[in-house]
């Protein structure tokens, strides 16, 4: 890729992955967007070409695409999993809207896609433990229909029109750069930061709720090195298991007490948000991922926990 267009760089992971792009093929190079431009950090302001740009609007992506001849485009654009059960068809179009205007855009300009999908693409009959690469998608969330569907669709233009479409299924991101945003397995986020403020943190799943997550610098490096890979080796395009690590919220709360021995976390369980994790694997097996474009993650709970605290202490205190 020479020109990249990312949308919604105003997100939880346009946001990192956009200042990312800009240092890996230059400043000028890498246009970023958001419906609310007040949402994109004044980095990213200042450091290259900045739109409002409403992804639901097919007319406005293709214009940037056509203006600064871009040939690879990030889709970052969705409502989160709690939040889109709680407002169904607002999740549905965005996500399918969103995407469907991006696969259009790229079919006409021959320019490549990127469109992140999830572990919430899962079901409650999906094999929990080493969740397979090709196996049973079967969700009960409108966030987990629009990504089987955006899988699916992808896949097609793929198959159907020869639109370089690629991507993977996020397990939960931990970033110390951007707040939550509404997700099932944010509270691995908010844990962090009550922390840092010296707060109890109460948390909304039970002991024990197995989730899959990974630490947003290996995200980043995923969403680029996928895009970067041999097409020729790449087999299941859309979209690819990725994982770092699995815990439960004793697990990650015991590594935080070894930096913050007074920290002290309660239980009181969510249920749209249980009942959300309860339909997720435990834990995936990204080996596909691994043999067709190497990827490999950097951290693991323990690292991760070191430089959450630092950056975040850094960031609030």
């Amino acid at each position: 890729m020479k020109n990249i267009l990312v949308l919604g760089s105003g997100g939880q992971i346009g946001s990192e992955l956009t200042v990312r792009l800009r240092e890996v093929y230059g400043d000028s190079k890498v246009v970023a967007t958001d419906l609310d431009p007040n949402r994109l950090t004044q980095q990213i302001k200042d450091s290259g070409p900045c739109f409002s740009c409403d992804a639901t609007n097919r007319e406005q992506i293709a214009q940037i695409v056509k203006d600064y001849k871009i040939d690879g485009i990030y889709n970052l654009v969705a409502i989160l999993s709690a939040t889109a059960e709680r407002n169904p068809m607002l999740g549905w179009n965005i996500g399918m809207g969103a995407l469907l205007n991006c696969l259009e855009v790229a079919r006409e300009y021959k320019a490549a896609l990127f469109t992140p999908s999830s572990i919430g693409a899962f079901g409650a009959n999906t094999p929990l433990n080493g969740t397979p690469q090709d196996t049973v998608q079967r969700p009960r969330t409108i966030y987990g229909v629009t990504k089987v569907a955006g899988e699916l669709l992808s896949d097609y233009y793929f198959d159907r029109f020869g639109v370089d479409t690629r991507s993977v299924r996020f397990p939960g991101l931990i970033s110390n750069v951007c707040p939550p945003g509404g997700g099932t397995t944010d509270y691995a986020v908010d844990i962090y930061y009550a922390a840092v403020r010296g707060e109890n943190f109460e948390c909304p799943l039970k002991k024990g709720t197995l989730l899959d997550m990974m630490y947003m610098p290996d995200a980043i490096d995923a969403a680029i090195n996928i895009m970067e890979a041999d097409p020729s080796k790449l087999i299941h395009r859309n979209s690819f298991n990725v994982t770092a690590m699995h815990f439960d919220p004793e697990e990650i709360y015991q590594e935080i007490k070894k930096h913050k021995p007074d920290f002290v976390m309660t239980y009181n369980p969510d249920p749209l948000k249980q009942q959300i994790a309860d339909s997720w694997p435990n834990w995936m097996d990204d080996s596909c991922a691994r043999a067709e474009w190497g990827f490999k993650p950097k951290y693991g709970l323990a690292e991760m926990t070191t430089d959450m605290l630092k950056k975040l202490t850094e960031k609030l205190l």
